[in-house]
């Protein structure tokens, strides 16, 4: 039996022990800003998943339980994130950075066990690289992968594969992705802007290194089996699920990626629903809960990948929350997911297509896939007709619609400070009970992947 101790750093830190079953581990309860401490590691788990969903709050997935409820039946049905739902972790970046994270801060807590600034991809505070959990298995012969909704170079793939002063240094931290080393087998997400460049043609280059490489959802299907695999989809992140010609691509990605990275040695995968931060700085719920329904899908695969494959850990969180999302605004005791159950387009697309000429009220409510009444139309339209951009006005003003509809609130465009769910399944995943900081779950899976 193998064991791996951490040493405790101060004796007060000691509180109570929870022992599990065989397959599971020992947690030692800390304060906040230390971790669970994992002893008597029976064995380790082969396979590990760490899926982040960017910017979900609390408020997030208890939304989506509403929004997935079928309204027909007496009951709230429970979702997959309702079924794994095991703590909370706080998300505060670096003290000079203050107490609100940026994606690369928080990510590079979850990849690294470090605290660092905002902005940071992969590096402390005095700019030197930190070894991520995703490096480390690739030391270990593990097989390893990264699925993304976002471009692969991406403030959260970025700080697992690459080190860099600065999350927007995009083409420099593509770059590094050959030439420090290629440290994944699997790459799925966006991104041709910046590996396929005038300056250089990274996809090539990886091909070059062995890799088969796919541009359409389609392709992944006849990718062959056992082979490195570059997936990009878009120029810059995908198109929102909403608009998206595979509403659940995420999904569709992750399991693609699954068959790719299965090996007698297992292997390690970061799994990204990046587009819910973007809801979420857009104020946009109806995008918002289509991503976030995208997600459940996807954990939904995880989960029962982990009951056939039993030696897997899964774990999920956010890097934070974005918008300051509640549901239920202005006073009232209600809210109302019922029109945006049945949207098919985002109020961007539906923007860009309508104002493209003139647009009647029922040329509206189709693309809506609900009736707005005239004195909703007369809102939108005068909201329009006075804008330099009519495109961004009308997206403005159809978003604020569908907030009254629903009685949805945002406090913010940006990050809030409040911690943040998570979630986790399958081989040791009662290490992430309980209240954590971002740093421990790196540190937790370190352990597992036998990192003393």
């Amino acid at each position: 039996m193998k064991k791996l101790i951490f040493s405790l750093l101060a004796a007060s830190c000691l509180s109570a022990c929870t022992h599990t079953d065989n397959n599971q581990v020992s947690v030692i309860k800390q304060s906040q800003t230390d971790i669970n401490h994992v002893s008597d590691i029976k064995q380790s788990p082969k396979n590990i998943i760490m899926v982040v969903a960017d910017g979900m709050g609390p408020a997030y997935t208890t939304a989506y339980r509403y929004f997935n409820d079928n309204p027909d039946t007496e009951i709230i049905e429970e979702t997959v994130f309702d079924r794994h739902l095991v703590g909370l972790s706080s998300t505060y970046p670096a003290k000079e950075s203050g107490y609100i994270t940026d994606s690369a801060a928080s990510a590079t807590a979850l990849s690294t066990g470090v605290k660092t600034y905002n902005g940071a991809i992969g590096v402390d505070v005095k700019k030197q690289p930190v070894q991520t959990v995703l490096e480390w298995a690739k030391l270990q012969d593990k097989r390893t992968g990264v699925v993304v909704t976002s471009q692969i170079n991406h403030a959260t793939p970025a700080s697992y594969l690459a080190h860099n002063e600065h999350r927007r240094n995009y083409n420099a931290i593509a770059d590094d992705y050959i030439d420090e080393g290629i440290k994944a087998d699997v790459y799925l997400g966006g991104g041709w802007e910046y590996f396929i460049r005038e300056d250089r043609n990274l996809v090539n280059e990886f091909k070059q290194n062995g890799f088969h490489y796919v541009d359409t959802y389609q392709a992944l299907q006849t990718a062959p089996e056992n082979t490195p695999l570059l997936g990009l989809f878009d120029d810059t992140g995908l198109p929102s699920a909403l608009d998206d010609s595979n509403p659940h691509r995420l999904s569709l990605m992750t399991n693609a990626a699954l068959k790719q990275l299965e090996n007698d040695n297992g292997f390690f995968m970061l799994v990204e629903a990046s587009q819910v931060d973007w809801a979420g700085h857009g104020n946009d719920i109806a995008t918002a809960m289509a991503e976030m329904d995208d997600l459940a899908k996807t954990m939904e695969l995880l989960e029962d990948y982990v009951n056939k494959n039993p030696d897997t850990l899964v774990v999920l969180t956010a890097d934070h929350s974005t918008g300051g999302f509640t549901i239920a605004a202005n006073g009232n005791y209600a809210w109302k997911p019922d029109v945006i159950r049945t949207m098919t387009m985002t109020p961007k697309a539906i923007a860009k297509e309508l104002t493209a000429g003139e647009f009647t009220a029922k040329d509206l409510s189709d693309k809506l896939n609900f009736n707005i009444t005239e004195e909703e139309f007369s809102k939108l339209t005068q909201a329009t007709n006075d804008a330099k951009d009519k495109q961004k006005a009308l997206t403005i003003a159809l978003k604020k619609l569908i907030d009254v509809r629903t009685n949805t609130g945002w406090t913010t465009s940006g990050h809030t400070g409040i911690d943040v769910p998570v979630f986790a399944m399958g081989h040791s995943y009662k290490a992430f009970q309980g209240e954590l900081d971002n740093t421990a779950i790196a540190k937790i899976i370190f352990t597992l992947l036998g990192k003393k």
